[in-house]
């Protein structure tokens, strides 16, 4: 079946717009023109995933994703902000959103985004594998990760700095997960796009900085070491010290 998007934006040439460009791109889409009705609608035909205007009359973008979020609806959220300062974008990620895009934007890289938000929260479909190639259960002692003073079980999708547990979105969490797996390793950004977002979104764009800089936010701690460290020109590490 393909993926159900609701779209919700006030502003009705990039709502058209963007409805007949997504519905060419084969997605079944719901557009509404404010918060209220996005709310309901999600309530009512939960959508594979959201795309959010952030400046809406009434309700806004952010205030929706709160909203699901607070209830434990999980769904994708991309957000369509024409806000560029980092300290807005970080409200984006605050509020709950997984990825967002600044207006005006390309529409490849709005279905980029997509793509990739939707590859990230499908399901693995082991329905057709043979009763003997069903995976075995991990023994919890080899299922957690460990550097630099982090502890990581991705199964359960939980991370703590010693004993504080960690609170993190699903971006946040899978880019933990890739530096925790290769501690002291750096990765560049190309990587990195790849492999979190599925799509190098070139050397212009800011926003793996951001999600780096909202994470550090979240491990960081007074009197301890920084734990993810920027390689000028190169790309990103984990490592104590």
């Amino acid at each position: 079946m393909s993926p159900t998007v609701l779209l919700a934006e006030d502003d009705r040439a990039i709502r058209n717009a963007l409805e007949r460009a997504l519905t060419l791109e084969g997605y079944q889409v719901m557009a509404v023109a404010d918060g209220v009705e996005a709310l309901a609608q999600a309530h009512r035909n939960h959508p594979d995933v959201l795309v959010l205007d952030v400046m809406m009359p009434g309700i806004d973008g952010l205030q929706v994703c709160r909203v699901l979020r607070a209830e434990g609806d999980r769904t994708p959220v991309l957000m369509l902000t024409a806000l560029v300062e980092t300290a807005d974008r970080v409200a984006g990620l605050d509020a709950g959103a997984d990825d967002y895009v600044v207006k005006p934007f390309d529409v490849e890289e709005v279905f980029a985004r997509l793509r990739a938000l939707l590859r990230r929260t499908s399901p693995v479909d082991v329905g057709t594998a043979p009763a003997a190639e069903a995976p075995k259960s991990v023994p919890v002692a080899e299922r957690f990760l460990d550097a630099a003073g982090l502890r990581m079980d991705p199964q359960a999708r939980r991370a703590w700095r010693g004993t504080r547990e960690l609170e993190l979105t699903r971006t946040e969490f899978e880019l933990l997960e890739l530096l925790l797996r290769n501690a002291g390793i750096v990765l560049d950004h190309s990587t990195i796009y790849d492999r979190i977002w599925g799509y190098d979104f070139g050397p212009g764009s800011k926003n793996l900085a951001v999600y780096v800089g909202y994470l550090r936010r979240k491990l960081d701690e007074p009197g301890a070491p920084q734990l993810i460290h920027t390689v000028r020109g190169v790309g990103y590490v984990l490592r104590e010290g």
